[in-house]
């Protein structure tokens, strides 16, 4: 069984077929997002705190940590806001950035192993992410699109992915250390991307037997109700094989059909988490007293 252990400085966490799905909190993150730029360019990391507290009370597994803004100093930034999570809470965190130089900023000062958010296929990042992963003991998103683009044919899509998990283990990186991102297409582009995708998921579970992430949005982009969307992707994925995506805790229609599935997958034993998210409060008043009177009377 393929575990991709993950830790903060006092927190472990497993990815794996056989575990609850990982949710992997996407809010920390300025893209389309003025204010949260702004402020986290002049130093104001109140609103990358609120986030996180949000989320990890929403049912947030993980946190992604993106610092990408323009102009910015990426790595000054990354870094302080990995230290500030770190410091308000215990989950671990995927460190996300295009910059290699924010990347390793990142890993220097995280506490824990991390999730590197990512890589691709493309020689060039290959040869500078991966040994940086296997020099901090990370594991790494490998995202399955290369020199050439993101194809729409699935089997490339896998190919893409089987050529970087195998080129992690040339670095000494195993694969239960390579999350795969089969790239989740739009459904409302790409009439067949659903189903693509479930197919691609079943494939990397089975055949190259990795772990699996997404940006879940993705397959509603462009539809109408997108978070209705959104949770029957997900539902469908996980028990497709997909056992983590990076999505919003916030919405919980999303976080429902994420509960279902773990119940529905046996990752959820006799539905606790279910049961504990979805029971009623016990009644309060008289007629509560009542029935306790009553079954003391009948003892």
């Amino acid at each position: 069984m393929t575990h991709t252990v993950l830790s903060s400085a006092t927190k472990e966490i497993i990815i794996g077929f056989d575990q609850p799905f990982c949710v992997i909190g996407e809010r920390i993150n300025p893209t389309g997002r003025k204010l949260l730029a702004a402020e986290m360019a002049e130093g104001d990391y109140s609103r990358v705190e609120s986030d996180a507290r949000a989320q990890v009370e929403a049912g947030a597994t993980m946190l992604d940590v993106n610092a990408g803004i323009p102009l910015a100093d990426e790595p000054k930034i990354l870094a302080e806001s990995i230290q500030l999570v770190q410091s308000i809470t215990d989950v671990p965190l995927a460190i996300d950035s295009s910059i290699v130089e924010a990347l390793e900023a990142g890993l220097a000062v995280y506490q824990g192993k991390p999730l590197v958010n990512s890589v691709t296929g493309e020689e060039e990042r290959l040869e500078v992410v991966l040994p940086l992963v296997k020099k901090y003991g990370a594991a790494v998103v490998a995202i399955s699109n290369d020199e050439t683009g993101i194809s729409e044919d699935p089997n490339v899509r896998y190919e893409v992915a089987k050529k970087i998990v195998e080129r992690a283990e040339d670095y000494g990186i195993p694969r239960e250390d390579v999350v795969v991102d089969p790239l989740i297409m739009p459904v409302g582009a790409i009439n067949l991307a659903g189903r693509s995708a479930l197919d691609l998921i079943g494939r990397l579970r089975n055949e190259l037997k990795v772990n699996t992430t997404c940006g879940a949005s993705n397959i509603s982009f462009g539809l109408p109700n997108r978070h209705g969307m959104n949770a029957a992707f997900l539902s469908m994925a996980a028990g497709a094989g997909m056992t983590s995506a990076i999505m919003n805790p916030l919405h919980s229609e999303e976080m429902t059909a994420i509960r279902g599935a773990n119940v529905m997958n046996g990752a959820d034993p006799e539905c606790r988490n279910w049961i504990k998210t979805f029971r009623e409060p016990s009644p309060e008043g008289e007629g509560g007293r009542e029935r306790r009177t009553n079954r003391r009377r009948r003892a």
